[in-house]
């Protein structure tokens, strides 16, 4: 380990600072120094849309394996995902519990069938984006296709940070911070403010 000066404050909230600063491995990721491992679990983005590009990009900063999944082959086409693998069924995007699913466009047609067989499979997270001052669409598609109500219980709506998040860009950093959080067990919250000792 080394010893520099620099004063930052780490994600458990404690800042370091001075002379006699320890280098330790957690410190060292923050500098860029070391290259952690590349995350094994799975960013599945299901419907191609602006925010679908935005998620893929970010997850991609993130070392995050990203697929995207559109039923329509065409709306891949038209507009590919950089940064993504991209599927048109559930099957081909190898769902599995080290996925985290989010959908992107709740007024697609399509929602309630692919939905359906996301819920069917381990997918350890899912979540439909949509605003809480509207009615969940997802979940009369679900109930019309005799998906348990327990099923249809793991699907986050909303999903994200609460950030005021209105463009696609803003959307997808709420997004992935908020499952960011959720796969480290941390609230999502605001560090509380240091308290000053006294001179």
């Amino acid at each position: 380990m080394t010893t520099h000066d620099h004063d930052h404050q780490h994600a458990d909230g404690h800042e370091h600072g001075g002379a006699a600063h320890v280098h330790d491995a957690a410190c060292a990721a923050a500098h860029g120094e070391v290259v952690l491992p590349r995350d094994q679990r799975r960013l599945v983005v299901v419907f191609n849309s602006p925010v679908a590009q935005e998620l893929a990009a970010l997850a991609d900063r993130l070392s995050w394996p990203v697929t995207v999944l559109d039923p329509d082959r065409g709306r891949l086409d038209a507009d590919p995902v950089p940064y993504a693998l991209s599927a048109t069924s559930t099957a081909a995007a190898k769902l599995d519990a080290d996925c985290d699913i989010v959908v992107c466009d709740h007024d697609r047609p399509e929602l309630g069938e692919v939905l359906a067989e996301v819920l069917a499979g381990p997918s350890r997270w899912v979540g439909v984006m949509g605003s809480m001052r509207h009615t969940a669409p997802h979940v009369a598609a679900l109930r019309e296709r005799g998906v348990a109500e327990e099923d249809i219980a793991r699907v986050h709506r909303p999903i994200g940070l609460d950030v005021g998040s209105r463009t696609p860009p803003e959307i997808a950093l709420s997004t992935l911070a908020g499952l960011l959080a959720d796969r480290n067990g941390r609230s999502g919250g605001v560090f509380p403010a240091a308290e000053v000792q006294p001179a």
